[in-house]
């Protein structure tokens, strides 16, 4: 696929049956998995070793990071144990897509430290020796580093993290919908979300929004058109899922629709995903 840029996720599947961890001093433990967060590529593992085998990275600050500011990139490049990169930020609040959801991630680290398949999950640490974020993902039209990688800041990984350890999953509030795909209603000349579905049992069924239909002769009926959110504008699925992302469960939001030629305002509770109640 030369020539053609790609986002390649650098991640890898575990189904935690089998976890092994091999230290600097090249002593292997096993370890299992606490949680992972598939939105945001994070998962959290409890090694069985000794205290006195680890040794944590300190952690940093992401907040405050600027470009420029030299960076150091530590994995397993293409199994090559070990391996340190070097090179600066290159760019902040940059927004890449989770592989695995296709939820956006937000506030992302670009930096040209080299990045290559191997180093996901290796950390990306300041000039200081701390951690300001973990590599997640490149930009490449070969498949090997082009000088784009990217890296989930370590203040948007301490919360999930947080939430890991202690629950075992990241708890995210949704509106129980079903939109279509951007380019579907750019093409209805709109712009906002468009609602195929929304479950009775779900919290934007619940509130009354209106799914996408077909009446009695076939004909498309067109369901409610999300345009912002607590007075957020929502311009497209990403912005959709960028508002939830500040908000909680049992919070309640005012969404605003387009519903023909109406504009309705909609107090909706939001609930976790089925799986997380």
């Amino acid at each position: 696929m030369c020539g053609t840029s790609l986002l390649i996720e650098l991640s890898f599947l575990f189904d935690g049956d089998f976890i092994l961890v091999t230290l600097a001093d090249q002593s292997t433990f096993d370890a299992k998995v606490v949680g992972f967060d598939q939105d945001k590529d994070v998962a959290v593992l409890h090694v069985d070793a000794p205290k006195d085998k680890l040794r944590p990275i300190p952690i940093g600050v992401s907040a405050d990071l600027l470009v420029g500011q030299k960076v150091f990139a530590i994995g397993n490049p293409f199994g090559l144990d070990h391996t340190l990169t070097t090179g600066v930020i290159s760019g902040l609040r940059r927004e890449i897509s989770s592989a695995a959801t296709g939820r956006p991630i937000q506030d992302v680290i670009q930096t040209d430290a080299a990045i290559n398949p191997g180093n996901s999950g290796g950390p990306l640490l300041d000039s200081a020796g701390s951690l300001i974020g973990i590599n997640t993902a490149i930009y490449s039209p070969s498949g090997a580093s082009s000088g784009v990688g990217f890296s989930i800041p370590v203040d948007t990984v301490n919360g999930i993290v947080d939430q890991l350890v202690k629950f075992g999953k990241v708890t995210r509030p949704i509106l129980g919908i079903k939109f279509a795909p951007d380019q579907s209603v750019e093409q209805l000349g709109v712009s906002g979300v468009l609602v195929l579905d929304a479950p009775a049992n779900g919290p934007a069924g619940k509130a009354g929004l209106l799914p996408t239909k077909r009446d009695s002769y076939g004909r498309l009926i067109l369901g409610d058109i999300i345009t912002s959110v607590n007075g957020k504008k929502v311009t497209n699925g990403s912005d959709l899922y960028r508002i939830l992302d500040q908000c909680h469960v049992g919070d309640k939001v005012i969404v605003e629709v387009l519903r023909g030629d109406q504009k309705e305002k909609i107090p909706v509770v939001l609930e976790p995903k089925a799986d997380e109640s």
